[in-house]
């Protein structure tokens, strides 16, 4: 195999990379045996039709797609290895030749690490942040805490109100026809959560139990399903069962039943003990975040598309994960918020260049300091990631790929780097 690198405007490249005949060959194979099994042609059993045949029938091209898909990223990840350029992007790939009896050959367009001239860095001013907790700080986090020991008990003396949670039937009509998606049994909703389309919640509001309401909305314009958008629907829904909170006394029992207390003022005071501990760390990041954002504003560099575009489909990812971890799919998240790949995919482009502008800055930094990840650094680093995998660390050194161990190196020298910048700043 071999690659040739092609550098292009405004940071970019193209990866041409030739895979030799033989390979290309056990692809098609591969790609042939794969199909082979839905392959009929007369005077052959199902799944028997010779190679040839096939190829001489419908030609050696009906074999290319799924042999490009088999070739293709195995071919790639070589690639990589071969060149010395920092690829910051996922490949555009290009297939320039595919025929049989010859060498395979494909492009990848990449985006290339943009070089960063440094503005200034060391002694940046910056806003003082406080760290102080006021009384209020304290209520809010005991209201707080208040509220999650709540009960939710049924209600059956009165009407839906904002802040219930009602047990609902219902279902979407457009039309007088209903839709996919619209019907739901015993559905779990709190009024004023934002959880449904717009105007849906406030509707509720005044429902009595077994009562039959028509909820009338629009659906909004970027709303998801294309058959939907900006359409006027009608929802018949009926409230099962109405529950509302019940807040308990903030008192020294409260206290004794929420922590390790006995009295309400014991308490507060160890809410105002935490909530100092993370007013520090929340201000350390928070002068981290501001000494990066005057660093990057002083900075400059052109940051190639592709790699804002890559950043955006990972932070999405990242996203889709969260989401999966609470139990929601990113369709439903979809089909309750009226979002939609694409407007979640723009939302994320400011945080994403953001993302991408403070870790060069970061990593020219520690460049420029000369900043390295030694040995006692790497096996802490090693121990974190063992707890929290719960694997034994030389297990982890094991199973680590020498990529990954490089980029735990930089992660390193980042972390470094964002500490010095930090303990260089200056405090107004």
């Amino acid at each position: 195999m071999s690659v040739k690198v092609e550098k292009l405007e405004n940071n970019m490249a193209k990866l041409v990379i030739e895979v030799p005949t033989e390979e290309l060959e056990e692809a098609l194979n591969k790609a042939y045996l794969k199909q082979k099994g839905s392959i009929s042609i007369p005077g052959f059993r199902k799944g028997k039709v010779p190679r040839a045949i096939v190829e001489k029938m419908y030609g050696p091209e009906v074999f290319y797609n799924d042999a490009c898909d088999i070739i293709i990223p195995d071919a790639y990840e070589k690639a990589l290895d071969e060149v010395d350029e920092e690829i910051v992007s996922r490949p555009e790939i290009e297939v320039v030749q595919i025929n049989k009896g010859e060498a395979f050959i494909f492009s990848g367009t990449v985006a290339l690490k943009p070089p960063v001239e440094l503005g200034k860095y060391k002694g940046v001013t910056i806003e003082k942040v406080s760290t102080e907790v006021t009384d209020e700080d304290v209520e809010e986090a005991l209201k707080k805490e208040q509220n999650n020991n709540a009960r939710n008990i049924e209600v059956t003396d009165r009407a839906v109100q904002d802040q219930d949670m009602v047990i609902l039937d219902f279902e979407g009509f457009v039309d007088g026809v209903a839709f996919d998606g619209g019907k739901g049994e015993n559905y779990p909703l709190t009024i004023g959560s934002g959880a449904f389309i717009p105007g849906f919640e406030e509707q509720l509001i005044g429902a009595k139990i077994g009562e039959d309401v028509e909820v009338n909305v629009t659906f909004p314009e970027d709303y998801q399903a294309e058959e939907l958008k900006g359409k006027a629907a009608v929802f018949k829904c009926k409230v099962n069962e109405i529950k509302a909170k019940e807040l308990p006394e903030l008192d020294d029992e409260f206290a004794a039943e929420v922590s390790e207390f006995d009295t309400l003022e014991e308490y507060k005071a160890d809410i105002r003990k935490n909530l100092e501990e993370a007013k520090i760390k929340e201000a350390k990041n928070e002068k981290e975040s501001k000494v990066i954002e005057a660093i990057v504003e002083d900075a400059k560099m052109d940051i190639p598309e592709a790699m804002l575009k890559t950043q955006q489909e990972q932070m999405v990812e990242e996203f889709a994960q969260r989401m999966s971890m609470q139990g929601l799919s990113m369709e439903q998240y979809y089909q309750f918020t009226g979002a939609t790949y694409e407007k979640l995919f723009e939302s994320v482009k400011p945080s994403a260049e953001a993302r991408i502008k403070s870790r060069l800055v970061l990593e020219e930094i520690a460049k420029k300091e000369g900043f390295e990840a030694t040995e006692a650094d790497v096996e802490d680093e090693m121990k974190t990631m063992a707890e929290a995998y719960q694997m034994d660390v030389e297990k982890v050194k094991e199973l680590l790929p020498e990529k990954s161990l490089k980029d735990i190196k930089l992660d390193i020298c980042v972390k470094k780097a964002a500490d010095f910048v930090v303990e260089n700043c200056k405090e107004k």
